[in-house]
């Protein structure tokens, strides 16, 4: 299965995955028009840490934590990606607690939200991929 990596050495630590995946949620037709005037919450963040510049996402791991951690079901499996019943969730965040990648966050509503990799939306690939100016984020796999 295609997943999303990133290559620390190419990361420039822009913050252009994280508008670009907030924009993919919106599924709008222009990015300023879209973001305007508010906070983004993306699923995917970057972090620095002894100047190194990396994006954290969801891993969609093989046995994943946050699935066997989430007390609704609303957390599952679906054909080897890790995706979230927003319906089901009853935002305790124990999955939050249980990603060892920091990769799910709450949502605006409460919930859990974290990367599916734009299924969900108009752009059939990761928006974060397409946005990256250094390609430094691939979507590929392994």
């Amino acid at each position: 299965m295609k997943r999303v990596y990133v290559n620390e050495k190419w990361c420039l630590g822009c913050h252009l995955c994280e508008y670009n995946c907030a924009f993919a949620a919106t599924n709008g037709d222009d990015m300023a028009r879209s973001l305007m005037n508010i906070k983004i919450n993306p699923k995917i963040h970057i972090e620095e840490k002894d100047g190194i510049c990396f994006a954290v996402s969801c891993r969609h791991c093989e046995n994943p934590y946050c699935v066997s951690a989430c007390i609704s079901g609303a957390l599952h499996k679906e054909a080897d990606m890790i995706v979230i019943d927003s319906e089901k969730c009853v935002g305790c965040l124990s999955c939050v607690l249980a990603c060892p990648y920091g990769a799910i966050s709450p949502s605006e509503d409460g919930v859990a939200q974290k990367c599916e990799l734009c299924t969900k939306n108009k752009s059939g690939e990761p928006m974060c991929v397409k946005g990256c100016p250094n390609g430094a984020i691939v979507f590929e796999e392994r």
